[in-house]
């Protein structure tokens, strides 16, 4: 399929991308975007998958994210169309990149969706990288901070086994966030390779949160 991807695309894709997010404040910014890109390179080239797919999704994945749009689940469809059909992409890659990103993004415990070729399951694992460990507390504070929200409220305690609609719904403290979406990553990732990555990042986070709760318990 990629043969049909020229590769003047990706470098107009990454010139794109780059002007739409840097700066971006909420953790999904450009250089999100591009360390997912690197991580899902280094994973398809383990995994055996098409390093030029995998480039274009990763590039891609968070354009009309519903995060960055007021909850519009159509703004990621809409906006990748309108800039594939932009550079002349064929419409069937177009549909088919579409059809992966919106498959990508983590929609509650119960509401897990997986996109359907090995590339987008790349993707969605480096996406999923970035989420954990000592760059994932970073990020995930930094959405916190961005929306108003709480460190932490221990009168509000996480929930667990969300569908798509209550996870979308759902506004809680930060440090829920970690039990209801970062700390399930490691046991989602697709690829060995992925899972081999999320291991010494999900034992980073749990360390972490033993030592926040001693400083804000006054043990520490």
């Amino acid at each position: 399929m990629s043969e049909k991807i020229p590769h003047s695309l990706i470098r107009t894709t990454e010139s794109f991308i780059r002007d739409e997010f840097y700066g971006e404040g909420t953790g999904h910014d450009w250089f999100h975007i591009d360390r997912v890109r690197r991580s899902a390179l280094q994973i398809a080239l383990e995994e055996k998958g098409d390093p030029v797919m995998v480039e274009l999704i990763a590039l891609l994945h968070d354009l009309g994210d519903r995060k960055l749009h007021h909850g519009d689940e159509n703004a990621a469809p809409r906006l990748i169309r309108s800039f594939l059909d932009s550079q002349g992409l064929e419409s069937h890659l177009t549909e088919h990149i579409i059809h992966e990103i919106v498959s990508i993004s983590y929609k509650g415990e119960s509401g897990e969706t997986k996109p359907g070729t090995l590339e987008g399951l790349i993707v969605q694992d480096a996406d999923r990288l970035d989420a954990i460990g000592a760059i994932g507390i970073a990020r995930a504070f930094a959405y916190g901070g961005a929306r108003d929200r709480l460190l932490y409220d221990p009168n509000d305690p996480p929930r667990t086994g969300m569908d798509a609609e209550a996870y979308k719904n759902h506004k809680s403290h930060t440090v829920n966030h970690f039990y209801e979406k970062l700390l399930l990553l490691h046991q989602r990732m697709n690829t060995a390779t992925a899972q081999r990555m999320a291991s010494d990042r999900h034992r980073f986070m749990e360390g972490y949160l033993a030592q926040f709760f001693d400083e804000w318990n006054g043990r520490a």
